[in-house]
């Protein structure tokens, strides 16, 4: 019998009802009264500890290193130590990590958690500027950084101490072998991270997430694998109750490259892979589509999460073919919508993983997550990002504030343990963005239908065309389902009389011909005649985009090249 809709609800209250291992309760989070999981470790440290349990089972691979459970726990403790005693780092100071995707990365975050202190992930796209800004914002005591990323701050005056992992890991691994886990009490409410905001527009914002914060992201994972599982029937009576610290529902072997300074890398396969016992391949430097093949082959992993331009390059890859990619059983990703194209595609490509290819909707300051579709509801919705998951409360409000009814677009607003604790040092932002009841104003203009939500744009990048308003990710939506066009992106250009119209940004496949003439006419025939590119540009290189797979369009809009270095 084909699964229903109303069936994934009646899976989300077993598995959340009284006396199972999702159940819910009412607790208080920074001040407010919310619903959060009842069975949930109640710092990050626990989790580190409760991971030990996993014994020698492998938890991360990297090239050739291979990491258990147990070793990285006594990694994390002699790593704890040095930060320690060596640099004097406690409870409430900050280590920066500026760094490519490693296991040095890895530990020392945990390690800084250990102590209590507040890890920073700067990003590694970075170029001196927006390192030395992002040190001088978050005023850390220590920087762990790669040689690489080092050099671009070579011969600046750096406000702390410096360990570069190259040269000083090999020792530091060793210096103090019999050192064991911390013991400092920390609080739910306590500041675990902070993050940079992308940075798209304006400077960037390090976004502060607790312990509870995270926890609460990693629980929400795990619900979803079990109730994604049940929903496919598949271990449908043990899944239900399996508590919720624990990682039934998660893939057995997940390849991670989304970048460890980013929420999806850190977060969703760093943290929750670690609590649900799940072995990590780990991709250094620059993407490849290529080492992607080989390794789901030769590591035989059963997960991936591509965010953005990932996604479109490993599928176009012509040598795609040649690899065994039929392990694959779970495919998620979010940062950007994703075609109907681009999804049916995922399926051909990936079939063992068709019900379980899923797309979420979060940002850095809830946390990564706020609500997910997968599966046939996707294949039924695929212009949704799902509904709320169990904790999250979503409202969409007009300019005033005021809730709005079904299918009224405004900008959608969150309500959960998620929401981070607030923008470091920028009280008056914060105010901005966390309102009363700790409702956060998203910034992204959307709808609710049928309890699901549809993303219309962001504020910045809603253009208003006469008295229309033009969401540009329903035209790029409709240009890429186009069978000649690979990415696409529509900005608004400056009108005398209309105050804005339409352009269009178009990367085609290669080999493939199409004029703006025939796109205007492909969507003339899907969209409104407002929303009809006027003015057309066609690009032979992919498109400008972040370390998250975001489309650059303050690049698009007033040209030059990105600041970021390609990594």
């Amino acid at each position: 019998m084909e699964p229903t809709l109303r069936s994934i609800e009646d899976i989300e209250r077993e598995l959340t009802a009284a006396g199972a291992g999702f159940e819910l309760e009412t607790a208080a989070v920074m001040g407010e009264e919310m619903a959060v999981f009842k069975n949930r470790p109640r710092s990050l440290n626990e989790v580190l500890v409760n991971s030990a349990g996993f014994g020698q089972a492998e938890y991360l691979v990297c090239d050739d290193l291979r990491i258990s459970f147990a070793d990285h726990v006594g990694l994390v403790a002699r790593v704890a130590e040095v930060f320690s005693r060596d640099h004097g780092i406690s409870k409430g100071d900050r280590v920066a990590i500026l760094a490519a995707n490693c296991p040095e990365w890895i530990v020392c975050f945990w390690a800084t958690l250990s102590l209590g202190a507040i890890a920073v992930g700067l990003n590694g796209w970075w170029v001196r500027d927006e390192i030395m800004y992002g040190l001088a914002d978050s005023e850390p005591s220590l920087l762990i950084g790669d040689s690489k990323r080092l050099e671009r701050v070579k011969g600046q005056q750096l406000p702390c101490s410096v360990i570069e992992i190259e040269s000083a890991f090999p020792e530091l691994w060793q210096r103090y072998p019999e050192a064991e886990l911390p013991t400092v009490e920390i609080a739910e409410d306590d500041p675990a991270t902070i993050l940079y905001t992308s940075g798209t527009t304006g400077r960037p914002k390090g976004a502060v997430s607790t312990h509870g914060n995270i926890i609460a992201m990693t629980q929400l994972q795990m619900f979803h694998g079990i109730r994604a599982m049940m929903w496919n029937n598949e271990n449908a009576t043990a899944a239900a109750d399996v508590p919720a610290d624990k990682g039934a529902g998660l893939a057995s072997t997940m390849l991670c490259n989304t970048p460890l300074f980013h929420v999806s890398g850190l977060f969703a396969a760093g943290v929750t892979m670690l609590a649900g016992g799940v072995r990590t391949i780990w991709m250094r430097g620059r993407f490849d589509p290529e080492k992607v093949l080989q390794l789901i082959e030769k590591e035989k992993v059963t997960s991936w999460g591509p965010m953005g331009a990932m996604l479109h390059r490993t599928l176009g890859h012509p040598d795609l073919h040649k690899y065994d990619l039929s392990t694959i059983q779970n495919l998620g990703t979010g940062g950007a919508p994703l075609s109907s194209k681009l999804q049916a595609r995922m399926r051909d490509v990936f079939p063992n993983a068709r019900n379980y290819i899923g797309v979420g909707y979060g940002l850095t300051e809830c946390t990564a997550l706020a609500s997910t579709i997968f599966g046939k509801d996707l294949e039924a919705h695929p212009d949704s990002v799902g509904r709320p998951l169990p904790t999250v409360s979503i409202e969409v409000r007009d300019p005033q504030g005021d809730s709005l009814g079904e299918g009224e677009e405004g900008e959608i607003h969150i309500r959960s343990p998620l929401v981070m604790k607030e923008y470091w040092r920028l009280p008056e932002a914060t105010a901005e963005t966390i309102l009363d009841g700790r409702w956060l104003s998203t910034g992204d203009i959307g709808r609710i239908e049928d309890g699901r939500l549809y993303i219309a744009t962001r504020k910045r990048d809603l253009i208003l065309r006469g008295a229309e308003n033009v969401y540009p990710v329903e035209i790029e939506q409709c240009l890429e389902s186009h069978p000649a066009v690979d990415e696409a992106a529509v900005i608004g250009v400056d009108h005398e009389e209309l105050g804005q119209e339409v352009k269009a940004i178009v990367v085609l496949d290669e080999g493939a011909s199409v004029n703006g003439q025939e796109l205007a006419t492909w969507t003339a025939e899907r969209l409104a005649y407002y929303k009809v590119p006027a003015h057309w540009e066609f690009r032979s290189t992919p498109l400008p985009r972040n370390a998250t797979g975001k489309v650059l369009k303050k690049l698009l809009e007033e040209g030059g090249e990105s600041a970021f270095v390609d990594e």
